[in-house]
């Protein structure tokens, strides 16, 4: 049977999400493209609690296409890309356009329970507004983190969580998510899927960003393991 074909949507500069992503799939038996657009970098903000780690400490998708032999493509205009592809895997992108999402089948990985947690900022948002923490695993369509849903999986909270390991934890799942997005594809779960829609959000506030270890000792009795 000839290996699925799988193409990964992602920035032309270093990135660590999709490095990391990338390696998971290395050992799978898919023919892998990577499609690549330019990065467009956003303000400098102040924040009191980074939730992501630095994404520009990792290797160019460019090299690790040329090490591991994986086709490698560089497009200015996401209507480019190539739909030789199956599957599409968003890795890191700005917004995609209409155009390109009614063109391409794609799967993107929300950092929030949709449609409880959309838009930015989500694994903040969740803390404040106490609502479960998970990632959202979802085809793309042209509104914001909606989509049809393939599965949400869950964060494990633990009481003796701080801000910086349950963020790390957070991060890891969505990893986790994107590399196993066949896996839950097959066997979707969601459990939940009951659950009330919210507005999508912009970023957080400095002033309630400082707000968030007090918020969070609420969160943790709340949904803490």
């Amino acid at each position: 049977m000839a290996a699925r074909k799988i193409g990964l949507i992602t920035y032309q500069k270093p990135h660590r999400k999709t490095e990391e992503v990338l390696q998971r799939l290395l050992g799978c038996d898919y023919e892998l493209t990577i499609c690549t657009l330019p990065y467009i970098s956003r303000p400098h903000r102040e924040v009191f609690f980074a939730h992501r780690p630095n994404q520009s400490v990792a290797a160019a998708p460019r090299d690790i296409a040329k090490k591991h032999g994986i086709e490698y493509h560089e497009y200015e205009r996401d209507i480019d890309i190539c739909t030789d592809s199956e599957i599409y895997l968003v890795l890191g992108a700005n917004i995609l356009s209409k155009e390109c999402v009614d063109r391409l089948r794609i799967i993107n990985c929300h950092p929030g329970v949709i449609p409880a947690s959309r838009g930015l900022d989500s694994f903040k948002w969740a803390l404040y507004t106490m609502k479960p923490l998970g990632v959202t695993l979802h085809y793309l369509d042209a509104d914001v983190d909606s989509g049809e849903i393939i599965s949400v999986i869950p964060t494990d909270v633990y009481q003796s969580d701080s801000l910086e390991s349950l963020s790390r934890r957070h991060y890891q799942n969505e990893i986790d998510a994107l590399a196993r997005f066949e896996e839950y594809s097959v066997k979707p779960i969601n459990i939940f899927s009951a659950i009330s829609p919210d507005r999508a959000r912009m970023r957080m506030p400095l002033s309630q960003e400082q707000e968030l270890p007090e918020a969070f000792a609420e969160y943790k009795r709340k949904y803490a393991i």
